[in-house]
């Protein structure tokens, strides 16, 4: 056989027909290749591949199955993406796992986009997938705004409630010149903590948790009851993006956090009144002053350390 030839067919099965890519392995004389797809609980979708499809010519199967159209779709660009980068998708630490980031990127600026503003970017490296302007703007200000007002910081302590998060909650400790602890977790599965040490003193203090965002909270309770175990006063968390996604709002009704507070970025619904701890800040001033900046050829720096009145 020559070099040319030697490669071998890979395919790939989708969720939306599996029973379609089964009888066209069989009729191949193959194996569909393994994968993993599935779904966070916030809905969004991860696809690792679980073989090397390097240099492999791919035939990737997926329908378009009714009531699943806008789905499937996204699921089968992912799976592209997956196969063509090879690379690592943002919230794993898996090879081959697609870089979904990317994709969105792409996908927006060839919709046409060509100024990007965002509100606290899971990963600041993500605005590299961009090549047009970016404006990333943070929640930064408007939380130390909020510990101003409700706390002495004095009496507090910032906690990232992993090794990841760090950076944020120094930066915010910095600015209100208080003490900053972090919570070292371990995360066998997506959206599963596993045991929790905090590095750190947390005693007779108001200890705050901070994070970019909170879906199914389970990291956030466990944390919390982590830091009441390890004496603190009590324990809040500052969160930009509430997604609170499965039995978040009955997680956070059964855990000690006096509160939680998030900007709306997110809808939340009827998830207010059904959570006495939520506090919302409304983030739209903030989104409002960068357009108008943007509109007559400003500088939207200034909002990245100064949240509009």
């Amino acid at each position: 056989m020559s070099a040319e030839m030697a490669n071998e067919i890979k395919l790939i099965s989708g969720r939306s027909h599996p029973e379609l890519s089964d009888k066209i392995a069989k009729r191949l004389g193959i194996q569909v290749a393994r994968t993993i797809s599935l779904n966070y609980s916030n809905q969004e979708t991860s696809f690792t591949v679980g073989e090397s499809v390097r240099d492999e010519d791919v035939f990737i199967v997926q329908s378009t199955a009714t009531g699943d159209v806008n789905e499937g779709l996204m699921e089968l660009l992912i799976m592209i993406s997956a196969c063509r980068t090879a690379s690592c998708y943002d919230k794993k630490d898996k090879s081959r796992a697609p870089i979904s980031a990317r994709l969105v990127a792409n996908m927006l600026q060839t919709a046409g986009a060509n100024h990007i503003v965002t509100v606290d970017l899971h990963a600041s490296q993500i605005q590299g997938f961009f090549s047009v302007p970016v404006d990333n703007l943070y929640a930064e200000p408007s939380f130390l705004r909020y510990i101003r007002e409700n706390f002495n910081p004095e009496d507090c302590v910032i906690v990232s409630p992993d090794a990841g998060g760090a950076k944020r909650a120094t930066s915010i400790a910095d600015h209100l010149n208080t003490a900053f602890a972090l919570i070292h977790k371990e995360r066998p599965r997506p959206n599963v903590v596993g045991r929790m040490v905090l590095v750190g003193n947390v005693e007779d203090k108001v200890a705050i948790l901070v994070d970019d965002m909170a879906d199914t909270c389970g990291t956030l309770v466990k944390a919390a009851a982590v830091l009441k175990e390890n004496g603190a006063k009590s324990v809040l968390a500052l969160v930009t993006h509430g997604i609170l996604s499965g039995n978040a709002i009955e997680t956070l009704n059964g855990s000690v956090l006096t509160a939680l507070v998030v900007t709306n970025t997110v809808p939340l619904g009827d998830k207010v009144q059904r959570c006495p701890k939520l506090r919302v800040i409304d983030i739209s001033p903030t989104v409002a002053e960068a357009i108008r900046r943007t509109h007559n050829g400003e500088s939207v720096s200034y909002l990245f350390t100064h949240a509009p009145v």
